[in-house]
């Protein structure tokens, strides 16, 4: 793959909540399953995501809240000690390139097994709807579990865990942090009426679905402020066995009632997660017209694309994801037009170095 070696507003800096970035390209959040024991990030994240540190921004791999967040093997987590400290060497390795890096916080609700799990227990979701998908676990894809319903006196639990989370974030030094509220896990998995079920007052309505995705928004705002607060969704995906009758306006009261929080940005993937753009017909200008943020679009964009998108102002910023993974140096890539390395799938989940921080760079440009 060769880009057409854009030059224009895609490499003009933009300033995003409380951080100046030189670019407008983004690196997006990409599980790997590499967390050492403890689900900690290691001296190999440090090194991968210092690699690609000349990005506009480098928003990191999916990270959970709480031990009962977790859904995939060896995904790292951001509410232990330990887990603080691994991060820690993870931003100050970006840090030390002139890079900028905030971590998306994630619950996965139902898209989890038992055996990842404290002591065994079901996996937890607005409602017990067990997800047609499959998660990492044992070393194999492996069929999700029933998850039990929350009860809505747990639920002030999970919106202080991601508080928590939050402040955590910023003691391991990261510019900020990104809700993860998309692909199907569990703040997703609240918005849509075909996973929440629920008849209490997080269930029914647009304004009763919303509620957690807006209470968790507003706690994060609350502990480290707007400023350094992004969130993430994909009206239209159906990553995860997810569904809504309807996305355009369950998406649009999101929107309209999130502006009131003022959160920095708003991440969407546009269309099916890592598949077509235009899956179900859906309106994703109007949605960037609706909120008063900056507005940070993914899924499918060519270099071409990203360019055309930001000088057309349809988007602010533009997040790749495969192009990162096998392209450490993708912004200077991007900006020669040279080709692009090819990702090696095999390697995308668990392993080592291989496929993680030995792909090459531009000659003359060390990673």
């Amino acid at each position: 793959m060769t880009s057409p070696g854009p030059s224009g507003k895609l490499f003009q800096p933009f300033r995003l909540g409380g951080m100046d970035l030189p670019n407008r390209i983004v690196m997006a959040p990409l599980t790997r399953n590499r967390a050492a024991a403890g689900n900690v990030a290691g001296p190999l994240a440090a090194e991968y995501y210092a690699q690609r540190a000349s990005a506009g921004l480098l928003i990191t791999e999916a990270s959970q809240i709480c031990p009962e967040g977790q859904g995939y093997e060896a995904t790292p987590g951001i509410h232990s000690p330990e887990q603080i400290a691994g991060w820690r060497a993870v931003t100050d390795a970006v840090h030390a390139k002139g890079g900028r890096i905030v971590i998306q916080l994630w619950h996965v609700g139902r898209v989890s097994h038992v055996s990842l799990q404290p002591g065994g227990r079901p996996p937890v979701a607005p409602s017990a709807i067990a997800a047609k998908t499959k998660t990492w676990a044992g070393g194999q894809f492996v069929e999700t579990s029933t998850p039990r319903a929350l009860r809505t006196e747990e639920l002030p639990g999970i919106v202080g865990a991601y508080r928590s989370a939050a402040a955590n974030a910023i003691a391991a030094g990261f510019d900020g942090v990104e809700v993860h509220a998309a692909n199907g896990y569990l703040l997703d998995q609240f918005l849509r009426d075909g996973t929440n079920k629920r008849t209490d007052e997080y269930g029914g309505s647009l304004e009763n679905r919303v509620r957690l995705t807006l209470d968790v928004l507003g706690a994060v705002i609350d502990e480290i402020g707007r400023e350094r607060t992004g969130i993430r969704i994909s009206p239209v995906s159906p990553a995860n066995d997810i569904a809504d009758s309807d996305p355009s306006a369950l998406f649009g009261h999101l929107v309209a009632r999130m502006n009131t929080l003022e959160p920095a940005y708003l991440h969407v993937i546009e269309g099916a997660t890592g598949g077509p753009r235009d899956n179900i017909p859906f309106d994703f200008v109007a949605l960037r017209r609706a909120f008063k943020g900056a507005y940070m679009a993914n899924n499918g964009y060519t270099p071409a694309l990203a360019e055309e998108a930001v000088a057309a102002g349809r988007v602010d910023l533009v997040a790749f994801g495969k192009a990162f993974i096998a392209n450490p140096d993708l912004v200077e890539r991007l900006r020669r037009g040279a080709p692009l390395n090819t990702p090696d799938q095999a390697t995308f989940y668990g392993g080592g170095a291989k496929g993680y921080t030995d792909y090459p760079v531009l000659q003359g440009e060390p990673a």
